[in-house]
């Protein structure tokens, strides 16, 4: 999986939760990247998965991604876990991740992800924790095992693949 494929790509937002976010380490940019990332998604139709945490307790999605498409509710912290998670992801997509918190629900989903042998790339400026520390560990555990480590950046022009795509401008328009 050199270059991400569009036709071949899933984006999955874990834990994006409202009463989370306030807590998470420069979180309005993390939630800002995972904005452009959705808004690319729908422009160049890339099916998105959303995560809850327990939302009676962490509440709804943010506002600033919703009203969040088709999402999964759960109480465990890898969702691969929850019931029908898995069969909610487009098989043989690679999956794109960002979410929150790095070392918590987003790291056990990713390791759950790869032990069913799913591709995963992990966004590195739509990832959150309450403490840096935390965060970098979590990359470097994921990659460790597996998952690829990008940017947003990284992941939008990889998705258009030329600047001759018909939503070029469109596209671009979003992240800067």
């Amino acid at each position: 999986m050199p270059v991400l494929d569009r036709e071949r790509s899933a984006l999955l937002l874990i834990d994006f939760q409202a009463r989370l976010m306030p807590a998470i380490e420069s979180g309005q940019d993390a939630v800002a990247n995972a904005r452009r990332l959705l808004d690319v998604a729908a422009l160049l139709e890339i099916p998105v998965l959303f995560t809850e945490q327990n939302p009676a307790g962490l509440g709804p999605t943010m506002p600033e991604l919703g009203p969040p498409g088709l999402t999964v509710h759960k109480m465990t912290f890898d969702a691969v876990r929850a019931s029908g998670f898995l069969d909610r992801l487009p098989p043989e997509r690679v999956l794109v991740v960002a979410g929150c918190e790095a070392h918590v629900c987003v790291l056990q989903t990713v390791l759950g992800l790869l032990a069913e042998s799913r591709k995963v790339v992990v966004v590195r400026d739509a990832l959150g924790a309450r403490r840096k520390e935390s965060k970098e560990a979590a990359l470097r555990r994921m990659e460790r095992h597996g998952a690829e480590i990008v940017t947003t950046e990284m992941v939008v022009f990889e998705w258009l693949a030329t600047c001759e795509h018909p939503r070029f401008r469109s596209v671009v328009k979003l992240i800067k």
